[in-house]
This record gives C-alpha cells, structure tokens and sequence, in this order.
C-alpha cells in the first residue's frame, strides 16, 4: 500500500512546477494584496515563502486526495507532526504522512541546496504510540513521506 501511494504521490507532484510557476520559471504568485488594494511582495523569508507555497499548491493536494480516496486532516497545531495525513476514506486505518520541507539552492554551488530542518521529532519518534505533537500515533501511519520544495532565490536589489 505504502508503495502504491508513494507512485501516485510521485507522478503527481510532476503537475506542481506548472502549477506554481510560468513556462519561464517565474512564480505566479508576487505578492500579497490587503482589503485596500495594497500590494506587498514577498519577502526572502524562508518561513514566509515556505508557508505560501504549501497555501498555493494546496488545491493540487485536495486534487490527489480527491482522485486516489482519501480524506485529509490537517495537523492541529503548528509544530504537530505531519502537515498533512492522508487518511483513506473507506478504511481509515491507512493513513499516510506527509511534511513539507523547502529550502532554496545555495547560489556559490547551485547543485547544493541550504539544508532542510528535519523539526523535532519528539517522543513520538521514540515511543511510537505517543500522541504528543503528532495528529496520529507515529505506528499508525502505513508510510511516512517528505514533500521537499527546493527554489532558487532571487536577489532583490
């Protein structure tokens, strides 16, 4: 089953670059716009451009759990392990995990990247039948995955 969803979860994060970005490798999201009309681009703030990522492609992941039958369950607080469960909808004993880790490449080496935080992993990590900071019991996922963006930075001046 891990396996199975590992393959789906692969071809489909192919659909991401086209949905996040232009034929040239733009972003199509510049900015943020308030109730006055103001414009805000975004920052180099790694924990900013992370967090708007994961908010665009969003839909897509609805998508793949719309069209593989799962229910998803967002982590309940902030520093919860995973972001996202995916729990199958006919039998919710399976249940996948997947966080999402961005990075940007390092622009000395583009074939390096700056590193991804791998976050706590606390007890559950030990005591698999914890519930501390995790939505589900670590053993109670049939997989757990890693969605890892990486970006290049683009220097403002």
């Amino acid at each position: 089953m891990a396996e199975e969803f590992e393959a789906q979860l692969k071809d489909f994060v192919t659909e991401f670059k086209e949905h996040i970005s232009t034929d040239n490798g733009e972003w199509t999201i510049k900015g943020f716009i308030d109730i006055f009309k103001n414009i805000y681009t975004i920052s180099a703030d790694t924990k900013i451009i992370s967090k708007i990522l994961e908010i665009h492609l969003f839909p897509k992941i609805m998508e793949f759990a719309r069209k593989y039958g799962y229910k998803i369950v967002l982590a309940e607080h902030q520093n919860y392990y995973p972001d996202i469960s995916f729990v199958k909808a006919d039998d919710e004993r399976i249940k996948f995990a997947v966080d999402f880790k961005t990075t940007y490449r390092n622009p000395q080496k583009p074939f390096l990247c700056n590193g991804f935080t791998l976050g706590s992993h606390g007890k559950y990590f030990e005591d698999r039948a914890s519930t501390k900071n995790i939505q589900y019991p670590y053993r109670s996922y049939t997989g757990h995955f890693c969605l890892g963006i990486i970006y290049n930075r683009v220097d403002a001046r």
